[in-house]
């Protein structure tokens, strides 16, 4: 069995991720969240991290979970309840918690967006929309009809898209943001973009997607995040030669 070291794992992580660098939500918490006894034999990659995850994980005999959405968005105490079985969970099996938000959101190889344009087959894309101090979003030209992008998209998310068609019918200058901005369409637009994709947003986008002139995909939150871990996992899998798994956990959301 090939065992690696905890510490070796994190810092070849953050180094790649620039995790002190990147800007991210206060309650991020980028980078090592649980500590393990400091061998890692098994990867298992998820979204979010939650009691059933971390079941998952363990069924799965992994000892570092890699997730996108950690344990720490907003005051975490006291570890009562269910966050009490959560914790134990982790210490009684070993089991540490890596997790990247923003940082594996952008980054250009092993990240959210850059992952789903390359699956998409779009060309390479350019950092766009500035949050927390950086681009964390991508844009790019093509000339795909809007219903050939919505076929491709559902294709690759495996999920029934929600689809404003407010923009042109042939899809030029496309934006991909993966999760929840869907609040930022006058952005979006005022970078030029005729077309969006990206998780989830508000229901008074629809009007006004139809008013700026773009056509918005809402692949869903979850289903559009599932390429940041996957590939981060892979190739920690293979520097480290460790195995590793991916935990379907989908919320529908």
């Amino acid at each position: 069995m090939t065992r690696a070291p905890l510490a070796a794992i994190v810092k070849y992580c953050d180094a790649t991720l620039r995790t002190r660098e990147v800007g991210d939500y206060d309650g991020a918490v980028n980078g090592l969240q649980v500590e393990n006894s400091g061998r890692v034999t098994r990867f298992a990659a998820t979204v979010d991290c939650s009691i059933a995850t971390v079941k998952l994980a363990i069924a799965a005999k992994a000892d570092l979970l890699i997730v996108h959405h950690g344990l720490f968005w907003s005051r975490s105490h006291p570890w009562t309840g269910k966050k009490y079985e959560l914790l134990r969970l982790l210490l009684d099996n070993d089991l540490a918690v890596y997790s990247s938000h923003l940082p594996l959101d952008l980054h250009s190889r092993l990240g959210n967006n850059a992952q789903l344009s390359t699956a998409l087959g779009l060309r390479p894309g350019r950092p766009f929309f500035e949050s927390h101090g950086q681009c964390v979003g991508l844009k790019t030209a093509a000339s795909l009809t809007r219903h050939e992008l919505e076929r491709k998209l559902e294709r690759v998310l495996n999920v029934k898209l929600k689809v404003i068609p407010g923009g042109p019918n042939v899809c030029r200058r496309i934006g991909i943001i993966t999760g929840g901005a869907g609040s930022e369409l006058a952005a979006v637009a005022a970078a030029g973009l005729d077309t969006f994709i990206t998780g989830e947003g508000p229901h008074w986008t629809y009007a006004m997607a139809e008013e700026l002139g773009l056509n918005v995909f809402y692949g869903g939150h979850y289903a559009t995040e599932t390429f940041g871990v996957k590939a981060l996992a892979a190739h920690l899998a293979k520097k480290f030669h460790v195995p590793w798994v991916f935990l379907d956990h989908p919320t529908g959301l």
